[in-house]
């Protein structure tokens, strides 16, 4: 098992930035392959952006080079800064990750609202 934490989320002025942090319960930022999600209200949940235990990254076609995703092995702790906020970026952000024979695990998510 694995308990993931979010935090940084917050209300930005379109064209802002914030930074989400994530971190597990347990040491695994390095050797997992880790993920941002988001949903907004009435729509499905959708992957934004991806950072293999290589250190690869990928990212939805809609934050590509506004988004980036990021880790710190020693503080055991995935970032997703997101520069030039829309208003479409509002939504709840979630991380999560996946454990060999356990199965996948989610964050609570943080609430981001952009105001345009």
């Amino acid at each position: 098992q694995v308990q993931l934490v979010e935090s940084g989320g917050g209300l930005v002025q379109a064209g802002g930035s914030l930074r989400l942090s994530c971190v597990p319960s347990r040491s695994i930022i390095s050797i997992n392959d880790m993920r941002w999600y988001r949903q907004a209200p009435g729509k499905p949940r959708e992957l934004v952006a991806t950072i293999t235990s290589g250190g690869s990254t990928n990212y939805a076609d809609s934050v590509q080079g506004r988004f980036t995703i990021s880790r710190d092995n020693a503080k055991n702790t995935m970032y997703l800064q997101m520069n030039s906020l829309k208003s479409e970026d509002t939504a709840v952000y979630y991380c999560y990750t996946q454990l060999a024979r356990l199965g996948g695990f989610w964050g609570q998510g943080t609430q981001v609202t952009v105001s345009s």
